[in-house]
């Protein structure tokens, strides 16, 4: 066995680099492993909120959306078309993946952190110690490699079952021109579902279109249609870059840990059930998951839970509460009428839907105020 190591963290992504960075502050030998160099690209909607900027501002990062123009408003289309378009209550940022996550990497390396390309494969735990593929031994691991995690099945926990699994594609397109905002356009049809266009600033758009999956398959021919049919401004022929993925939602999560090893972002499925934003919890999660396995290797599961209950925990049952009642359309229809009547009520969902909001009575009774006695017709 030829490398030690006191934190081993699988997978460079936002949650894998929070990881090194909080061991890192901790005065750990950290060690992150990517299956793949760095920069790369990553099928995501790229949108950065400003609780992410807030959560990379806490491990010292300031540059990670540099260069990026803010976009200050959001317009949301329900399901049965209605709309609310207003300022957001803190601008956010449209980073392609390739640069943001760059930008955290090197954040992490330039913080100590050593970094190596490697796909993992086996793990065993010991009494003191966890290995990696029979030659990079570490006091404690920390599983950030995404939906598809590795470290998260080799503790034996499956994929997400459908219902609690989405699947989203995503492209590259010219900007629509007018004022830049992001769009959101949901699915009457294909409930829960939505399109999306988010302007980066360079010309171009992050779209794409995602769906919860129900246990048939999603070709990408009908994923490209329905992202033409919501998004009737964008010829299919101009997106470039397309790639889909899966999104692992937060209302199935396996346990964050076992004894020594632990599971942040993606591979804890932490990805928001409501609106499909995952950056902002790999940051935190992230984070939480490097302190602990710095800290007090030998309890790192143990300790991770904890601190992820109390950040997130009431949240993230508010935020499931919210994608239970979304699942019906004329809840969703009628959130939007009251967001458009309301700003507070519009703040409500902006901050459960972003970042670690909860419903309160207030949202809850103007959107019960607005229900009609039966869904409305469907948008396609």
């Amino acid at each position: 066995m030829s490398d030690e190591f006191d934190v081993v963290v699988v997978g460079a992504g936002p949650a894998g680099a929070a990881a090194a960075l909080a061991a890192r502050r901790a005065h750990a030998r950290v060690l992150l492993l990517d299956r793949a160099d760095f920069p790369r690209d990553k099928a995501c909607g790229d949108g950065i909120a400003a609780h992410a900027v807030d959560a990379l501002a806490e491990l010292g990062v300031l540059d990670a959306v540099a260069g990026y123009p803010p976009l200050p408003a959001l317009r949301l289309v329900g399901p049965g078309g209605g709309t609310v378009a207003r300022p957001l209550p803190r601008p956010a940022y449209t980073v392609p993946r390739e640069v943001f996550d760059a930008r955290l990497v090197a954040a992490a390396v330039a913080a100590g952190a050593e970094l190596r390309r490697h796909t993992v494969r086996r793990m065993e735990q010991t009494t003191d110690r966890v290995v990696l593929d029979e030659d990079i031994v570490a006091r404690a691991v920390v599983g950030a490699d995404g939906a598809g995690s590795v470290v998260r099945r080799l503790l034996g926990h499956p994929v997400n079952p459908d219902r609690h699994l989405a699947l989203a594609m995503r492209g590259y397109a010219p900007a629509p021109a007018g004022s830049p905002e992001q769009l959101i356009v949901t699915s009457g049809e294909r409930w829960p579902a939505y399109a999306w266009s988010f302007p980066i600033g360079d010309g171009r758009a992050n779209v794409g279109y995602g769906e919860v999956l129900r246990g048939e398959p999603l070709t990408r021919a009908y994923l490209l249609d329905r992202l033409a049919a919501l998004l009737p401004g964008i010829d299919p022929a101009a997106v470039d870059g397309l790639r889909a993925h899966h999104l692992p939602l937060s209302t199935h999560r396996p346990a964050p840990g076992r004894r020594r090893v632990v599971l942040a972002g993606d591979a804890l499925s932490l990805i928001n059930p409501f609106t499909g934003e995952g950056i902002f919890y790999a940051l935190v999660s992230g984070t939480l998951a490097g302190a602990a396995a710095a800290g007090t290797p030998d309890r790192a599961a143990q300790r991770y839970a904890h601190s992820l209950r109390r950040r997130l925990g009431t949240h993230l049952r508010h935020s499931s509460l919210a994608a239970s009642l979304a699942r019906h359309r004329r809840v969703v229809d009628a959130a939007v009428r009251a967001a458009r009547r309301d700003d507070r009520v519009y703040r409500s969902v902006v901050e459960l839907g972003l970042g670690d909001g909860r419903l309160n009575a207030r949202t809850l009774a103007m959107i019960g105020i607005g229900l009609p006695a039966r869904d409305e017709a469907p948008r396609r």
